[in-house]
């Protein structure tokens, strides 16, 4: 903390140069090699670089989101993370701003870190949001414990549109007024433990069938429904004080002024929308700048970064093109522009050291993971179709139990076919089947993972055999089943063990559904 410079000793003690390198937020990877860690620290070193975002590896990163190259698996992720992240301050001359995307925990990007529920998951609660709470402040203490301060959560986008690829299982729903309670209370949870948050992707990611990962999502609504609905959750935290926001790569003509330019990059939508009548005066930050929604329209090095500052832009998230940005920059840009962007970056670093600091002192010891996720799975449950009666009556027939879930993601389709047949075999002669079903993935590329004919043969025994369903996975895989032949439909939404344990529980008549399906199954 003897690094720990005053705003006000700072922007005297900083050069012009220096402040708009504390502006940029280079991508840092856990399972990066021994030459791509010296080539950061150099960075570092030379451009008084203010932030860091961490994720897994290479491979695993923004552009690479749909899985093209292979992720390693590390089991010593964590303690390397941590190495890094005392490695990379150890050459700053200034305290690093250190973050991380961490929606469900670290786990999303470190492996053997405790995991919690999809947003979608708890969404589903009712009331209760005190638990939403204690997911946000157990989570702090995992990044507090990392050396992270800033996590880049949670996901406010409204969810309603059941195709979209990106979105879907990381937001509380599509009820505006769940969304923002729940966001808030994730927000406050996090924020007891010192740890900053960032709302996100403003204005809004929810209603896109496009993954801004790979292209420019377009949504065509009127200024009014955006108000109405998609800006609602925002404005709520706005009000609330949350600390930054996270401004999204989608065309929002309506908000644009007609354009179709991405939000990202757009004046009219930071400056004029989200600053001047949302009334924010937080610190801004651009999804990562490497996604390509944005970056293959912008192939001249440093361009990019100069755009979404100059649109309004504290942050400049992923930047590839640090050196050429600030060079860009530091041309184009007034002093008035560097100097209230690099007071916004300092003071939240300043909140964020000092906010640990304290938090510290009076931080009471949280529920275990395994507790919480119990609670959780509890209140989440969720009795979609049928009665309680009807699973009683189930339960004492002489029932089939069938388990669908792959034990490998690395089985062809000629194995898995192989092995339905099996299935189909030993079914022929069954009445009566209670059917766990675990989708190989949670995204809704190729229906979740499931084959075509997977699926068919779900679809023909719902229509020809007495079926109980539980689905332990993303509830909008029930578009793709044909439910309303089901004797019951129960949706458990996560594999967790504490979730497969309150699954059974309830299908012996232990314990009571309490959850509600926080999205539309048509």
């Amino acid at each position: 903390m003897n690094k720990l410079l005053d705003y006000e000793i700072a922007k005297e003690e900083l050069s012009f140069s220096e402040k708009a390198g504390q502006l940029f937020m280079p991508a840092a990877f856990v399972n990066d090699t021994e030459e791509e860690i010296q080539r950061l620290e150099i960075l570092i070193q030379n451009h008084s670089i203010g932030a860091l975002c961490f994720f897994h590896s290479r491979a695993s990163a923004a552009t690479n989101y749909e899985g093209k190259n292979e992720v390693i698996f590390n089991t010593d992720s964590f303690q390397t993370l941590q190495t890094l992240i005392a490695r990379y301050q150890g050459v700053s001359k200034h305290p690093l701003l250190i973050a991380i995307d961490a929606e469900w925990g670290l786990a999303m990007r470190i492996e053997n870190t405790p995991q919690y529920p999809y947003a979608i998951t708890l969404g589903a609660i009712q009331g209760n949001d005190n638990l939403i709470y204690e997911v946000g402040r157990n989570i702090a203490l995992d990044c507090k414990a990392a050396g992270i301060h800033w996590n880049l959560a949670p996901c406010v986008d409204i969810n309603n549109n059941p195709n979209n690829p990106v979105i879907g299982y990381r937001s509380f729903g599509e009820d505006k007024i769940n969304v923002a309670a729940k966001a808030l209370a994730y927000v406050k949870g996090t924020e007891s433990e010192g740890v900053l948050t960032s709302i996100k992707h403003f204005p809004g990611h929810g209603d896109t069938e496009t993954d801004s990962h790979l292209g420019l999502p377009l949504i065509d609504k009127s200024k009014e429904e955006l108000v109405e609905n998609e800006l609602f959750p925002f404005q709520k935290l706005i009000d609330q004080g949350v600390d930054s926001v996270m401004v999204g790569h989608l065309s929002v003509p309506a908000l644009a002024n007609g354009q179709t330019i991405s939000s990202s990059i757009s004046k009219v939508i930071i400056k004029g929308l989200l600053r001047g009548e949302m009334g924010f005066d937080g610190t801004v930050i651009s999804d990562a700048l490497n996604m390509h929604a944005v970056s293959k329209n912008y192939p001249r090095k440093g361009e990019l970064e100069w755009l979404a500052f100059d649109a309004g832009n504290d942050v400049l998230c992923f930047s590839e093109h640090m050196v050429e940005g600030i060079a860009t920059i530091l041309k184009n840009a007034s002093t008035a522009q560097i100097e209230e962007s690099f007071q916004r970056v300092w003071k939240l670093k300043e909140k964020a050291l000092r906010s640990v600091e304290m938090a510290s002192r009076t931080s009471s010891k949280p529920e275990t993971d395994n507790k919480l996720n119990r609670k959780l799975a509890e209140n989440s449950l969720t009795l979609l179709k049928g009665k309680v009666a009807d699973i009683s009556t189930f339960r004492n027939k002489d029932f089939c139990t069938l388990t669908i879930k792959r034990a490998s993601l690395d089985k062809g389709a000629n194995e898995i076919l192989d092995s339905l047949k099996e299935i189909k075999t030993e079914t022929e002669q069954e009445k009566d089947i209670l059917i766990l079903l675990t989708p190989p993935q949670v995204k809704p590329a190729n229906n979740f993972g499931l084959l075509k004919e997977e699926i068919d043969f779900i679809n023909e025994l719902i229509q020809t055999k007495n079926v109980v369903l539980y689905l332990f996975g993303n509830p909008y895989v029930l578009n793709h089943l044909s439910i309303e032949k089901t004797t019951a439909v129960v949706v458990a939404y996560q594999t967790f063990i504490e979730f497969q344990d309150v699954a059974t529980a309830h299908f012996l008549g232990k314990i009571k559904a309490k959850g509600k399906l926080p999205v539309t199954i048509n």
